[in-house]
């Protein structure tokens, strides 16, 4: 015997039946923010000044910093066969 059920319930009806809370006044909440967010980013990068000081907020010297770090990947690595020589 085979007995087949169906069921035609919309998601906010399905949710109600089985107890869930209602969390869509939470999600635009969340979406706004994240909405605002994105235009100021928007805002910042068209504006170059503040390109600038978001990618380098100390100024100079971060600037010296950022190359003092990619200069350390540019030295050579030192030579390991000659260290199993030595031993």
């Amino acid at each position: 015997m085979k007995i087949s059920v169906d069921v035609d319930l919309s998601p906010e009806e399905a949710r109600k039946l089985m107890g869930l809370p209602d969390v869509e006044p939470m999600q635009q909440q969340l979406l706004a923010k994240v909405q605002e967010k994105m235009e100021n980013s928007i805002e910042e990068m068209t504006n170059p000044e503040l390109m600038m000081k978001r990618f380098l907020p100390l100024g100079a010297q971060g600037m010296d910093q950022f190359q003092k770090f990619v200069s350390g990947f540019t030295k050579p690595a030192p030579n390991r066969n000659q260290d199993k020589e030595d031993i």
